[in-house]
């Protein structure tokens, strides 16, 4: 189901994600990372679904920042991912723009006009 949310296009947004499901990565946290991202890998992100994930009413996803400050974490409900992707993908936009724009609950539902 959460990944259906993530693959769903939204308005002009279509993630370019892919999907690892592997037991391996049971418990995987971002401070794992060096362990596991291999050289090369090009991407701006990593998202991960945890325990939170799965209970979270909102199945909200944490996304890793493997740019600019390397390990740095929020969390994203699974509909503003394409977004989220998209725009770091093509350095529209910087990873502290999503995390700073996160609600009271740390979560980033989208960007609010104030």
């Amino acid at each position: 189901m959460i990944c259906a949310i993530v693959r769903e296009p939204v308005g002009d947004f279509v993630a370019c994600i892919d999907f690892v499901d592997d037991i391996e990565y049971a418990g995987f946290a971002p401070e794992d990372l060096p362990k596991v991202i291999s050289e090369g890998y090009v991407h701006p992100i990593l998202i991960l679904l945890d325990n939170i994930s799965i209970w979270d009413p909102e199945h909200s996803l944490v996304v890793v920042d493997l740019s600019t400050d390397f390990g740095h974490t929020f969390r994203a409900v699974p509909a503003q991912i394409q977004s989220i992707e998209n725009n770091l993908s093509i350095a529209n936009m910087d990873f502290y723009e999503f995390a700073d724009a996160v609600d009271d609950d740390g979560i980033f539902r989208g960007f609010h006009a104030d």
